[in-house]
């Protein structure tokens, strides 16, 4: 056997193996990268067999149309849409004023060395809105961010104003998951239960980010809840806070 044909046998091995690596390659990132390697061994391949005009065809038809149109369907569809409501993650506007103004008067009573003044305005200032820092959506938001990055998935936070837009949107498909510290009722639903502490409610529609939130969130943070098609179909206009 000619040395040419052994780097011919050799080329030509690298073909099913590449395939296989695009299969099982859980990254989709890297299948990406795979898929051009998988391409260029073709296009090698048909090369070798005569074939030149095929080649190109499949290096420029084949693996760069390919792997453009696959990157931009990995990118759009590795995205897991919250919906959330601006009021629970902004502090009121009234509350910015009011802080506002507490912060000159604790000034005021500063210079004037009013002590127990000073201690009054410190003590309301103190009890107000926490800093956004430590406002528990951030942790669980911080929390859904780093289970999603462990299944390549981004998170894409989108604000509505009320509950019932909220809901109109998991129904529309327009988001994928609803996070709300008020419990988003349903004909067919039952209520959460709240011996468990959680301040948040998480309902989504899709079976797969339900198992990974569940099995990868913890219970603490926030309760969960699957909506399945049929219950979409069936919202209940109550949104009010269950009591028990």
């Amino acid at each position: 056997m000619m040395s040419e044909d052994l780097y011919i046998i050799a080329i030509t091995a690298l073909l099913p193996l590449t395939a296989c690596m695009v299969v099982l390659q859980v990254n989709p990132y890297h299948a990406l990268v795979i898929r051009g390697i998988f391409g260029a061994v073709a296009a090698l391949v048909y090369a070798l067999f005569g074939a030149a005009d095929v080649g190109l065809t499949e290096a420029l038809v084949g693996t760069m149309l390919s792997i453009t149109l696959y990157a931009v369907a990995v990118r759009s569809s590795l995205t897991m849409r919250v919906g959330v409501l601006e009021s629970e993650l902004n502090p009121e506007p009234s509350e910015r004023v009011r802080e506002k103004k507490v912060g000159e008067m604790s000034k005021k009573t500063l210079r004037q060395g009013d002590k127990e003044m000073q201690r009054m305005e410190i003590t309301t200032e103190i009890s107000l809105t926490p800093p956004e820092s430590n406002h528990p959506s951030e942790e669980l938001l911080s929390a859904l961010r780093k289970t999603l990055s462990k299944y390549h998935l981004r998170l894409e936070q989108i604000s509505y104003t009320n509950p019932q837009a909220l809901q109109t949107a998991l129904t529309a498909k327009e988001i994928h998951t609803t996070l709300s510290e008020q419990w988003i009722a349903w004909e067919s639903l039952p209520l959460p239960s709240t011996d468990d502490g959680s301040l948040y409610h998480i309902q989504t529609r899709i079976p797969r980010l339900y198992e990974i939130m569940q099995s990868e969130l913890p219970s603490t943070l926030a309760s969960l809840t699957y909506v399945n098609s049929e219950t979409l179909s069936q919202p209940q206009i109550n949104h009010s806070i269950p009591n028990g």
